[in-house]
């Protein structure tokens, strides 16, 4: 067995699983794009906006978790109907994306204009009457509405067994409330919360659970189990290795967030700071301050007038403040605790438990 400390060199063909997601992906879409152009040729650049979103890029985590949960429960790694279910996390994620770049004002995504932005550049481009920024949030909000709708149509129609899908319904459903919530008090912090009182810590851990830690390992993993027939035992199991691992896997993407490089995350340097996101790398930035630049932080963290020279002014203060090393000890101690989670995992017999460490060492040790 591996040790918590080392992570082995990945035995499984990561790529197989991300395959046949994709696969996966776009035989839907083929549906889908068919049933919107019987509709009207005007969803045409629906159709296309969904794809390009949905087929060039992303990591494909949530699914792979997903199929490794079903795996390690047993599951068979020939069904076709897996592919199908992790797929539909894939929509989630998606839905989720679009949302996200509109309420952040993200102009890219992936090196990509964000939906927002492609639609309010079909506007510009085709001279149309009226707010083209109002038209472009309003397509994005409906198109993200729309992903929402199609993951649980794939996950529903799936092909594994009625029961089966039966039985993992409620967390993929409790996964979906819990990611939406966790983003609405995402949202709700930088308005009514105070970074200098005693509960940021505690709230931006919150965020950090619902928003992402959850949705992202946890419940992927259980859904997963779930849809093999997995008792009570590995569903326990896979929180206590997903939960911490998902909390690093989103730690690691907030110190991205202010100090990765554009051209490998596909994000403006500093976005986290442009867009005022209270993560918990701020909260604990905050505290490692002096009081004044604490305030100057406070202040100029998401704000509308904020300018291109000030953004490497606040990473400094964040490096400064010792949280990002902070955040990245923590890391550490959290994929120790999931890790030691895994060695004592109820697996099957058979390749889960290897796939597993490697994509918790991919979810952690990761440059975008």
């Amino acid at each position: 067995m591996p040790s918590s400390t080392s992570l082995p060199a990945n035995p499984i063909d990561r790529e197989a699983v991300r395959d046949r997601v994709n696969a996966a992906l776009a035989a839907f879409m083929d549906g889908r794009s068919t049933l919107l152009a019987g509709i009207s040729p005007q969803l045409g650049p629906v159709s296309e906006a969904l794809r390009d979103f949905l087929l060039d890029g992303g990591k494909r985590l949530r699914p792979a978790f997903c199929y490794w949960g079903w795996r390690g429960a047993g599951g068979s790694a020939d069904h076709p109907g897996i592919a199908d279910a992790a797929a539909a996390l894939e929509l989630l994620q998606a839905s989720a994306l679009v949302h996200d770049d509109l309420m952040d004002r993200s102009d890219t995504r992936r090196g990509l204009p964000s939906v927002h932005r492609r639609f309010e550049g079909l506007h510009r481009e085709n001279g149309w009457r009226g707010d083209r920024e109002q038209y472009g949030a309003s397509a994005a909000v409906l198109l993200g509405d729309l992903l929402l709708i199609w993951c649980d149509e794939l996950f529903q129609s799936s092909g594994l067994p009625d029961d089966a899908v039966r039985a993992a319904k409620p967390v993929f459903d409790l996964m979906r409330t819990e990611v939406m919530v966790g983003q609405y008090l995402d949202v709700l912090e930088p308005v009514a919360g105070d970074s200098a009182d005693a509960g940021a810590l505690d709230r931006a851990q919150t965020v950090l659970h619902y928003k992402s830690a959850k949705y992202t390992i946890e419940r992927p993993l259980q859904v997963g189990a779930l849809l093999a027939g997995a008792g009570p035992g590995l569903v326990e199991a896979y929180g206590a290795f997903g939960l911490p691992l998902g909390e690093a896997f989103q730690l690691r993407d907030d110190l991205l967030g202010v100090f990765g490089d554009p051209a490998v995350t596909g994000k403006p340097a500093g976005d986290d700071l442009r867009e005022g996101k209270r993560t918990l790398l701020v909260a604990h930035a905050m505290r490692g301050l002096s009081p004044a630049d604490a305030r100057h932080l406070d202040e100029r963290l998401g704000a509308a007038d904020l300018a291109a020279e000030e953004i490497p002014v606040l990473r400094g203060l964040v490096e400064r403040s010792g949280a990002a090393d902070r955040v990245e000890r923590r890391i550490e101690e959290l994929l120790e605790q999931s890790l030691a989670a895994l060695d004592a995992a109820p697996l099957a017999d058979g390749p889960a438990r290897p796939a597993l460490l490697a994509l918790a060492e991919a979810a952690t040790i990761r440059k975008h």
